[in-house]
């Protein structure tokens, strides 16, 4: 099996490798005796090597967008959870000025709904109703929790979704450097290749001269 000359044999805690940075082109390849396909598979593997990093970015900005919009979501289940679990804990003594609720305990409540980006119902749900609730969990799923085993569930999965957004952007971060590793990279072995040849060339041309005299 070949080497992976490209190889740090460090990644990040995702696995993730990290990008190598050429710092002397000539340990790659020996400007001597290389030739023009040499050079032009080593640009090769360093351009292969770029569009996996870009294929992983673009793989990581999917899941950024995906998590920007379950945050949202989750939170505003778990806010409302929260604030049936308040009406269903709560006693006539209680101040009313924080949930803006009626009275009258026993009375439904009135909730605005939104059916689409334009459209906004009303709902109205029963007080004895406040102590359980029913969340879609995901391919036409749908299950009843208690209200406590709800706020719980949501409360974990908001924690997590949270976490896996910051872990998003830091590999984000970790694969934009390495992109520009690899450009950098690239564009180096590409001017090398460049004064190799103007030195190939000139070295032919004086010998031609030489054999004319």
């Amino acid at each position: 099996m070949a080497t992976d000359r490209l190889k740090t044999g460090k990644t990040n805690p995702r696995g993730i490798p990290e990008a190598k940075f050429i710092e002397n082109i000539d340990d790659f390849i020996n400007p001597k005796t290389c030739t023009d396909a040499d050079v032009t598979n080593f640009l090769n593997e360093l351009q292969m090597r770029l569009e996996q990093y870009k294929y992983m970015e673009e793989s990581k900005r999917t899941a950024l967008s995906n998590l920007e919009t379950k945050i949202p979501d989750i939170q505003n289940t778990l806010t409302m959870c929260l604030f049936l679990k308040k009406h269903a804990d709560k006693t006539p003594d209680d101040d009313d000025d924080d949930l803006d609720l009626d009275d009258d305990k026993d009375e439904d409540l009135l909730i605005d709904y939104q059916l689409n980006d334009t459209i906004y119902a009303t709902a109205q749900i029963p007080t004895e109703n406040c102590e359980k609730v029913s969340l879609w969990l995901g391919a036409n799923i749908m299950l009843e929790y208690p209200i406590g085993e709800a706020i719980e569930m949501l409360s974990d999965r908001l924690s997590k979704t949270k976490a896996s957004k910051e872990t998003t952007l830091e590999d984000l971060d970790y694969l934009r450097t390495n992109i520009t590793t690899m450009e950098v990279n690239t564009a180096r072995v590409y001017n090398w290749d460049v004064q190799r040849r103007k030195e190939l060339n000139a070295t032919a041309g004086g010998d031609n001269s030489t054999g004319s005299n």
